[in-house]
């Protein structure tokens, strides 16, 4: 199994506003499916109650602690041990968040599909602390904003030097 982090965040490794991205990116939304669709996608229950549906083409797992959690079409594991035990022997599997996932998985993760939003905006959910100099930048596509997406971006693909 190969730990892939998916994620979005201003300069200032801001992720969320009330369970929500703060900004407006179109393409960010097409560059996440193009990235994920085909392999499983795993997050935590709240980033599946703010989304409030299964993503089509792709294995979602929601882990929750709620013993009784149902999430329709969904698979929902009460433990990153059961998930890893469980998915094995899956190829490349994306963490898509919350912050709290992202801080259990960054330590295990060979990669991350970073889209840069070249903004300082609001917010109430950071992205965890981590050491940047561990990470080889190994692909960039830099935009300016334009109609659908308010903010000048770039998709960025970070490898771990010792993976």
């Amino acid at each position: 199994m190969k730990i892939s982090l998916i994620v979005a965040m201003d300069r200032n490794g801001i992720i969320g506003q009330d369970y929500t991205l703060p900004w407006r990116l179109s393409s960010d939304l097409k560059y996440f499916k193009a990235v994920t669709m085909g392999k499983p996608i795993v997050m935590g229950r709240k980033t599946h109650e703010s989304i409030g549906r299964p993503l089509p083409g792709r294995d979602n797992v929601v882990l929750s602690r709620e013993t009784d959690y149902q999430a329709e079409g969904c698979t929902v594991l009460n433990s990153l041990e059961d998930f890893y035990k469980q998915y094995a022997d899956a190829g490349e599997v994306m963490i898509m968040g919350g912050a709290d996932l992202y801080e259990q998985t960054l330590d295990k993760a060979t990669r991350i599909y970073l889209t840069k939003v070249h903004a300082e905006v609001e917010g109430d959910t950071w992205f965890p602390k981590m050491d940047w100099d561990i990470w080889e930048e190994v692909g960039r596509q830099d935009f300016k904003a334009d109609a659908r997406n308010e903010y000048d971006y770039s998709f960025v693909i970070l490898e771990r030097n010792n993976a």
